[in-house]
């Protein structure tokens, strides 16, 4: 199934994809150093010791309870109820 359209499709593929890369940097100063790994936090998170403060709530409150959910699903599905 292989047609001579296929490297075609490609071509206009990538260019498309490099054509929407340089339309989201264009404009960033050009700069010698970039990185690509992930920050651990960004500097808007690390601004705001209230929000930090409610995200960690927020997270221990979703984490108990996902582990509620779980428990009860284990216990509904494994033991026995005489």
């Amino acid at each position: 199934m292989n047609s001579w359209f296929a490297p075609l499709q490609w071509l206009v593929f990538m260019a498309l994809w490099r054509m929407s890369y340089d339309t989201a940097n264009i404009n960033r100063p050009n700069t010698a150093e970039k990185s690509y790994l992930v920050e651990r936090t960004s500097p808007e998170e690390a601004g705001n010791p209230r929000e930090k403060e409610w995200t960690e709530k927020a997270v221990k409150k979703y984490a108990d309870a996902q582990e509620k959910k779980w428990r009860r699903w284990n216990e509904a599905m494994f033991e026995r109820s005489d």
